[in-house]
Parts: C-alpha cells; structure tokens; sequence
C-alpha cells in the first residue's frame, strides 16, 4: 500500500494557539491603544530627584537648603533661579557660585579683585551703590534702602556713589525766562536740592571701610542746570556727622562736588582723631588756603598715610600751613597737590619741611607754577633726605638752571627712583642725566627686593 508523501510546509494546518511573535506584537499594539498616547520608554526620575525639583520650585515659599545633604545642596543651588528676593536669599546662601550667577546675569563687566574675591560682596555693593545713585528726595521710597541694610549690612566693605540726584521740582516755571544764563551760573533763582542724607545707612554698616562720593548727575544731557551740581550745606552738615560716626572708615574720598572752605573745614573738624582715616581725597573742589589750613590741623591729628588735595585753589599760605604740619608729621607717606597754585613761596616751604620730615615717600606738585628758587631748595632735599621715593615737577618752569641744581643735588641719592620732570623746562641733557640716575636706582631697589624679599604677616 502506498505511503502519503510527507506533507508539504506551506499546506501544513494551522496550530489552533496563536505564535509567540504575533501574540506579543498584538499585545504592543493593545498597549499602544490602552496607554497614554504620550506614554514613553523615558525612565521615571528618581523620588530624590522629584524632591529636589520641589524644593527648587517651592524656594521661594519655602527656602530648603542648610537641612540637605552637601550633594543636593549643590544641585539646587545650580538650580536656583537668580531673580529670588534678596529676603529670601541674602542671608541664606552664601555659594560664591551662586552669587557669580547673579553678577554676571545683571552685569557685563564683572571684576571681583576690587572686592575681596569676593561675588557677594561684589553683588551686593554694586546693588546698594544702584539704589543710592537713582534715589530720588521726596519721590523713592527710603525703604527701599533701609529694607537692604539688614540683608547687606555684613557684606558691605566699600561704596562708590558717582551720582547724587536731586528733588524733582514742583513748580516747574516756563525755564525760568526771566534768569540769564549768567546769572543761573552764579546761582540765582537757586531751589533747595538737598541731596540723599547717608547718615542711616553708613552708621548701620560695621564694615564700612570706604566711601567714595561725587554729588553730581551723569548723563543729564540737555537738562543740564547748575543746580544738579550743587553740594549743599545741608549736604555736607549731613555727611560730616555721618562720616565722624563711621568709626572704621579709613578711606574717604569727596571729588568733583564743589567742596569749598567753608564745606572743608566743616568735614575736617568732624574728622579730626579719626581712629582708623588713612586715605583722604579731596581731589578736584574748590578748596583754597583757609581750607588747607584746615587739613593742615587734620595732618597733626589723624594718622593719614594719603592726601589728596589735587585740582584746587590752593595759593602758598595754604601750602605753608600744610609744610608746617609735614615738618611735624610721622605718618603720610603721600601728598598730591597737583593743578593748585602754590608757587615758590609755598613749594619752598614744603621743601623745607622734607628737611626733617623722615615718612614722606611721594610728593606731587606738577602744574603748580614753580621755578629755580622751589628747584635749589629741593636740590638740598635730595642730597639730605633718604626717605623720598618719587618726586613730580612736571609742567612748572624750574628753567637750566634750577634742573642742574637738582642734578647736583641727586649726585649721592640713592633713594628716588622716580623723577617726573616733563616740561619742567630743564633742558635735555639735565633730564637725561637726571634720568639715568633715577634709573640705575630704581634698578638697585629691584634687585635688593628679589634678595631679601619682603616677608608676609602672619
């Protein structure tokens, strides 16, 4: 009996279960129907991971951070948005790298060397020097700086404040068509523009060490009026006590704001026994000889190493007041009295002074209106004092003469190593004398320094 031939594959009957292959490619598709159609492959984050992104999403409202393991602590913090309130963050975070986000997020040019290496130092002083720069009298709200003094007052070591503006005017009368610009320049028809009073704020501060202060307007444009340059009485009365309170200031600077006599010897008189004023600068006022008078007194009785009385109107009876008090002095170490007029009876008199004076080390009197009298003076000063470092005659009228004094008197210093005499009209070869001199000691003061180098306090 014949055999049925083996049955051939594509005529073989079909399993009645379906195959492994179609049952789990129907059930993908069942799931691709039943599920989320925004269903992925995504793996779910981490509980720890959903903690963190409710901390930082709930900061605000409530500020975890300190509780939180060294790890989460930095990821939230490389989290945080940096436009939180100061309230919130100010006194919490203390992340250099925090605050570097939020300087660079608010300003281009970002150089922490002028702040102790330091972002949140850096932040928030230029935050605070901000609000006092457009504060308004009688319009901003002083809350919005007395609200940041208990969120700053730990982190504030310096102020520079280059704009003070004044009350916004009430009565605004038609450009005042009845006053010439003649007499607007000499005041008349003058308003009150008392400025900002900064006595709250620099009292609350303890780490104030310095204040630099313009009371002007920048940018003001066609706008422009005297009267936004004016720094009144009231002003000064106020900054007088307020800086008199400062116990730790040491560096006081007040340029570019018309500080006349009167206003001077107001701020001296507050700052005579200071204990801790090293630098004072009162560079580019209106100060004139009852004034330096006034900072004479102040040499005598404070322990200034920095004066700076540039750009005044300083004639030789304020300049002999303040070589009287050099002669007495044991602790500055630089005068500037550059673009003042004190002539040769003044720079005569401060040369006679460095006779005896043994701190001084750098001395500017360029612009002064000085001749060969002033030169044969100080030609003494160089053979006898072995203290000064760095002398300026520029842009005076020493002549040949008084520049060969200089250079005979120079002939065994070995101390200056630096001698400004441009356009001092000695002659060229006398300069370049006088030059190569400065040279060959300035080059013995480096070699000495990388011989015995100064050593550091501990």
């Amino acid at each position: 009996m014949q055999q049925p031939a083996a049955a051939d594959r594509s005529t073989a009957v079909p399993s009645p279960y379906p195959s492994q292959a179609g049952f789990a490619a129907d059930s993908y598709y069942t799931h691709r129907v039943i599920e989320d159609p925004e269903w992925s492959l995504t793996t779910v984050p981490h509980l720890t991971e959903l903690c963190l992104q409710h901390i930082v999403h709930n900061f605000e409202k409530n500020p975890i951070l300190d509780c939180l393991l060294p790890e989460h602590q930095r990821k939230v913090l490389d989290r945080l948005s940096t436009g939180l309130p100061l309230a919130v963050t100010a006194n919490l975070i203390s992340d250099e790298d925090y605050w570097k986000r939020c300087c660079t997020d608010r300003w281009q040019v970002c150089d922490i060397s002028n702040y102790g290496d330091s972002w949140k130092r850096m932040f928030f002083e230029r935050h605070l020097e901000n609000i006092l720069k457009c504060f308004i009298p009688n319009t901003t709200d002083p809350n919005q700086v007395l609200e940041l003094i208990p969120l700053c007052k730990d982190y504030v070591w310096k102020l520079e404040v280059d704009q003070f503006l004044p009350p916004v005017k009430v009565d605004q009368k038609e450009e005042r068509d009845d006053i010439s610009d003649t007499g607007s320049d000499f005041g008349l028809g003058e308003v009150s523009v008392h400025h900002y009073d900064l006595g709250v704020l620099i009292t609350a501060l303890p780490h104030l060490e310095e204040l630099h202060l313009t009371y002007g307007v920048k940018d003001c444009g066609m706008n422009f009026e005297w009267n936004l340059f004016n720094f009144t009485h009231q002003d000064c009365c106020n900054l007088a006590v307020a800086v008199k309170m400062c116990h730790n200031l040491k560096v006081f600077k007040l340029t570019r704001s018309k500080v006349d006599d009167d206003k001077s010897r107001l701020l001296v008189r507050n700052l005579l026994d200071h204990p801790c004023l090293v630098e004072l600068n009162l560079s580019h006022n209106l100060i004139r000889d009852k004034g330096a008078r006034a900072v004479g007194k102040l040499i005598s009785r404070s322990r200034l190493e920095t004066l700076d009385l540039c750009n005044n109107q300083i004639r030789h009876l304020g300049a002999q007041a303040l070589a009287r008090a050099l002669a007495e002095n044991s602790t500055l170490t630089s005068l500037n009295l550059r673009l003042n007029c004190v002539e040769d009876e003044g720079g005569e008199a401060i040369g006679r002074a460095l006779l005896t004076n043994t701190t001084l080390k750098s001395i500017h009197l360029g612009s002064n209106n000085l001749s060969e009298p002033t030169a044969a003076l100080f030609s003494q000063v160089l053979a006898q004092n072995t203290t000064l470092t760095s002398i300026n005659f520029s842009c005076n009228h020493l002549g040949l003469d008084g520049g060969k004094q200089l250079l005979d008197g120079l002939a065994d210093n070995k101390a200056l190593t630096e001698f400004d005499l441009r356009l001092a009209e000695v002659g060229q070869e006398t300069e370049y004398l006088i030059h190569q001199i400065v040279w060959a000691n300035r080059e013995a003061a480096r070699l000495g320094s990388l011989q015995h180098p100064p050593t550091k306090p501990l």
